[in-house]
């Protein structure tokens, strides 16, 4: 597994958002679709990867996940569960940008408390401050994917109480 770098904010993030969600909203319609993640939240730095929360009814779960793999999203096998269904794409050939699509359905937990994490840390300075600082200890730790997750848990975890 390739290891992260901790990447400072980058004014555009919002705007790769932006391009991404136009085409997910091609793909599936009535989706919702936000903007989650460290690249959602201005000042944060992180990996640098966009990471975009799709909802839709519970019912059209699977439709959806069939839609996204058909236009080219790569489903992990790792970072799902039953209520949330991870997605990979990759653009670039030198410099390649990352965008994570996360599928759940709406008002789902994972829904609520994405939504909740980043408005916390849009809000709070000193939240956002702390995070950071988690979150470049847990990536120069340079352990797998799951240990980063894990290492910043306990955190996200007091924030949604």
């Amino acid at each position: 597994m390739k290891k992260y770098k901790f990447v400072e904010y980058k004014n555009n993030y919002p705007k790769l958002f932006e391009k991404e969600r136009e085409k997910l909203k091609k793909i599936i319609p009535s989706s919702r679709i936000e903007h989650i993640g460290s690249t959602a939240v201005k000042n944060l730095g992180g990996k640098g990867i966009i990471d975009i929360l799709v909802s839709v009814v519970k019912k059209d779960l699977e439709k959806s996940k069939d839609k996204l793999v058909n236009s080219d999203y790569f489903l992990s096998k790792t970072g799902g569960d039953k209520n949330r269904i991870f997605f990979e794409k990759e653009y670039g050939f030198f410099k390649k940008r990352k965008v994570h699509i996360h599928l759940t359905f709406i008002n789902s937990k994972i829904y609520k408390e994405a939504i909740k994490f980043r408005n916390s840390l849009r809000k709070n300075k000193n939240l956002r401050e702390k995070y950071s600082n988690i979150k470049q200890k847990a990536i120069s730790l340079g352990k797998k994917n799951k240990d980063y997750r894990k290492f910043k848990e306990k955190f996200i975890r007091e924030v949604l109480k």
